[in-house]
């Protein structure tokens, strides 16, 4: 079995960490119990570009229990943990290409290893095996049977493709479903980017000031988090409509410039680039601290940062402080990277329980129903969507009502009225 990791040797405490997640992730455990009596998966190969964590270890061994012939790899250079990339290969014979903090030709040819593997499904966080596929392995593209994607940025990046007619084989958004995206970016991102910040600094966040760079559901996670914790919250926004909700939400809204000069922790989570650059590095009070949550490390103007500083130091770990040449000092955590995943250890297992139930069950779908799909991005089956919430909360002992047959009849008709 062809791998690449850090050390076999901590194989030992992953699979504890992994015995731990899955108790908290009862979905995915009902799912991997069918798809053992059933072997929905067999003799697929699927490769995954996932964070290397103990909730993807659950979700590996799931589709390999389902009879698939699944490899992994990282799909950002600082969120592997190792030890369960270890267990993963020692413990589960799942072939692994991850080690934490590997530079950037490192990264990509761990991806490229993934894809030597000859996949029919592709799984992405962040889209880089579709993008590695669609530039330099086109050929190979003609054997998927379809992907499927986890994140926000990588909806983005793939609705791009389909919009310029490059796509060249059906994904399936889960990010989009409502299972994910409502509970995942909102509860997990929430809490997880809160807690990498603390990881890596041990400030007090109550009475701080945090500016929250963008208000869709993993911002409104941020914000709400942020603010139980005591912090006065400012969001940044362009869309209007998400700008008066976070008005109305309570929360203070004004322009970057303007929160620049107040703001003591920032955190940027909209997916686009250069959301914090010079203009704003040039007004930030001295201490200032910068973090980002969004998948790729480009929401932060790093380079500016690098231009403006005559010196830089590593003072914690996960904290690079950059002295300007005027003495204030900008702390940047995480290298600019997703600072939940780098510092701390993602999201809790069990809002991952319903985000890689998705996963399982778009794979199953996609090997049944993919040839038939045009080379488009997909929205995750209602089907799917509403069975994962009611395994969720069936595991959390919740029964809630039906409609009774009159109640049906009244929602389906326009005779009876008022």
């Amino acid at each position: 079995m062809d791998y690449d990791i850090k050390d076999e040797g901590l194989a030992a405490k992953g699979k504890l960490r992994i015995e731990w997640a899955d108790n908290q992730m009862p979905v995915l455990k009902t799912i991997r119990e069918r798809f053992e009596k059933e072997k929905p998966l067999k003799g697929v190969k699927i490769s995954a570009c996932l964070h290397v964590t103990t909730e993807t270890a659950n979700l590996m061994r799931t589709l390999k229990a389902g009879g698939a012939d699944a490899v992994l790899c990282a799909s950002n250079p600082l969120s592997t943990q190792d030890d369960v990339a270890a267990s993963l290969v020692k413990d589960f014979e799942i072939p692994v290409f991850a080690i934490k903090g590997e530079d950037n030709k490192t990264y990509y040819q761990h991806i490229n290893s993934a894809l030597d593997h000859k996949p029919v499904i592709t799984m992405d966080d962040g889209a880089d095996l579709i993008s590695t596929l669609h530039s330099e392995r086109k050929d190979q593209a003609q054997m998927i049977i379809g992907g499927t994607e986890e994140t926000t940025t990588g909806v983005i990046r793939l609705k791009s493709m389909e919009e310029k007619k490059v796509l060249l084989f059906p994904v399936i958004a889960v990010n989009e479903a409502n299972t994910k995206h409502l509970f995942d970016n909102r509860y997990g991102t929430g809490q997880s980017t809160i807690d990498g910040i603390l990881r890596a600094t041990n400030i007090l966040m109550a009475g701080s000031t945090v500016v929250v760079s963008g208000y869709g559901w993993c911002g409104r996670g941020v914000a709400t988090r942020a603010r139980g914790m005591g912090a006065n919250v400012i969001i940044l926004e362009i869309s209007p409509l998400r700008a008066l909700e976070a008005v109305m939400d309570g929360y203070r809204v004004m322009t970057s410039i303007e929160a620049a000069k107040v703001g003591d922790i920032f955190i940027t989570v909209t997916g686009d680039i250069h959301v914090l650059r010079k203009e704003h590095f040039e007004v930030m009070k001295d201490g200032t601290i910068i973090a980002n949550s969004g998948h790729f490390n480009v929401e932060i103007d790093i380079p500016d940062l690098e231009k403006l500083s005559k010196e830089r130091r590593t003072i914690r770990d996960f904290v690079e402080e950059f002295k300007l040449e005027d003495g204030r000092r900008i702390n940047l955590l995480a290298e600019g990277r997703l600072v939940n995943l780098s510092s701390a250890e993602g999201h809790p297992a069990s809002v991952m329980d319903m985000s890689f139930a998705n996963q399982a069950l778009s794979a199953e779908f996609l090997f049944k129903e993919g040839k038939n799909f045009e080379k488009k991005v997909y929205v995750v089956p209602k089907e799917i969507d509403e069975e994962i919430a009611r395994l969720k909360l069936s595991s959390m002992g919740v029964n809630i009502d039906r409609l009774t047959d009159e109640q049906e009849k009244y929602l389906s008709s326009w005779e009876m009225g008022t």
